[in-house]
């Protein structure tokens, strides 16, 4: 680091809004990269910042009581204010306005993270529960342990995620999906087809073709329940109704500060995630950037993406006049654990020309693989971590690759170089 970055540094005052892992993960990318200014960490919850992804599984199944980040705020002279909820940007004063008051700063990192969306008419609705939060997590813990039976509404990553945990536990689940098959917003339908078994296997029903008209309280005696009613319908009784359809960048407190959003309100960050108001920054899912490597703007709503973004902010602030850090081109990543199958994906394949399997989607392993004009651009892994490994470096490199060795599973995938 130059000296120059080392002098304007302590001048600068960075706040950033969001305490989850983009938002902690700059805070500490910053004392990293020799940042010495002070930082302050503004997160909504009360709670000390912590991981997300433990709360589908460990926090859910009682095995951990919580997913803290082991950090040393106080250490690192970061300052928290927690239950403090932001509530607007005026850029041009350089201030924040929050639930606490308003809070002045030089840089801005945006860091509010995605919002889940909601059944239409069940907010505040008693029973029907999001899986988002820490609380969130803990109001649900108790009825697996009770063994209730379980509704989930929709069949993406983190309606299979908790599907799982509920199995675990015990529960009776029944999983609805409007779509044909599950994750069909986020794989192609001979891709996502095979995983329909899974949950037959697992011991849950999954109903496709089934979009939820209402939920209505139960009619019996006793413990209260619920009743989901299908377009088609159909009743399914209800201990608990837990809702999984998909998530939006958490930007309505945007309003007004003239910072630019994306048509699903995303906030729109350039190649080094900075906003189009000066000295503000956006980082993991409440903002989308331009990829040169896929030639379109993407947003990755995923643990990666929160965790790789930061240090690209965390360089451009402590860059000295004139310098410009790398830009954030990153190979999208993230996994996911359910019925019993560590599923990893790696790239972006929508605009693949090829698509090659690894392996019998029918086995417990397989790799499904997107190039485009041989070069592989995506690939999701089954049971397949070292394809996952090898395929991410190659992807992350452009390599050319030989398709007729690529489809032969006995081959190392970085053996399948052209």
């Amino acid at each position: 680091m130059s000296e120059q970055t080392r002098e304007r540094a302590p001048e600068r005052r960075v706040v950033v809004v969001g305490a989850g892992m983009a938002g902690v993960q700059t805070a500490v990318a910053l004392r990293e990269q020799g940042f010495t200014g002070p930082v302050t960490l503004i997160g909504a919850e009360p709670h000390q910042p912590y991981d997300r992804p433990p709360l589908s599984k460990a926090v859910l199944l009682g095995t951990a009581e919580g997913s803290a980040f082991d950090i040393d705020f106080e250490a690192l002279g970061i300052t928290l204010r927690l239950g403090c909820e932001a509530l607007g940007v005026r850029p041009d004063e350089h201030v924040l306005d929050t639930s606490e008051g308003p809070v002045p700063y030089d840089r801005l990192v945006l860091a509010t993270g995605a919002e889940p969306l909601r059944l239409p008419d069940t907010e505040g609705v008693s029973g029907v529960h999001l899986l988002r939060t820490l609380d969130d997590a803990e109001r649900l813990r108790p009825l697996l342990a009770r063994q209730h039976d379980i509704v989930v509404v929709g069949a993406g990553w983190i309606g299979a995620e908790f599907a799982t945990a509920a199995r675990e536990a015990g529960c009776a689940v029944t999983v609805v999906e409007a779509a044909d098959r599950p994750l069909a917003g986020a794989l192609p339908a001979e891709v996502a087809a095979p995983m329909t078994r899974w949950y037959a296997e697992a011991g849950a029903v999954l109903r496709t073709h089934a979009r939820v008209r209402r939920v209505e309280p139960g009619e019996g005696s006793g413990e209260p329940g619920h009743v989901v009613v299908l377009d088609d319908g159909s009743r399914l009784p209800a201990g608990a109704v837990v809702v999984g359809i998909g998530a939006r960048p958490a930007t309505a407190w945007l309003a007004g500060s003239g910072i630019a959003l994306g048509a699903h309100g995303e906030v729109l960050a350039d190649d080094r995630l900075r906003t189009s108001a000066a000295d503000v920054y956006a980082v993991g899912d409440c903002a989308s950037f331009p990829s040169g490597r896929y030639g379109e703007r993407l947003m990755v709503h995923h643990w990666d993406n929160a965790l790789q973004g930061p240090r690209t902010v965390a360089a451009d602030i402590v860059a000295a006049a004139g310098e410009l850090p790398e830009p954030y081109d990153p190979v999208p990543y993230f996994w996911s654990e359910q019925f019993g199958r560590f599923v990893q994906y790696a790239g972006h394949h929508t605009a693949a020309d090829t698509t090659l399997w690894r392996g019998d989607p029918a086995s417990a392993a397989w790799t499904v693989c997107w190039l485009r004009e041989d070069r592989l651009v995506a690939l999701l892994a089954v049971g397949r971590p070292r394809d996952l490994a090898q395929g991410r470096r190659l992807i992350q490199a452009g390599t050319a690759m030989d398709p007729r060795l690529l489809a032969d599973p006995a081959q190392p995938l970085k053996a399948a170089t052209a």
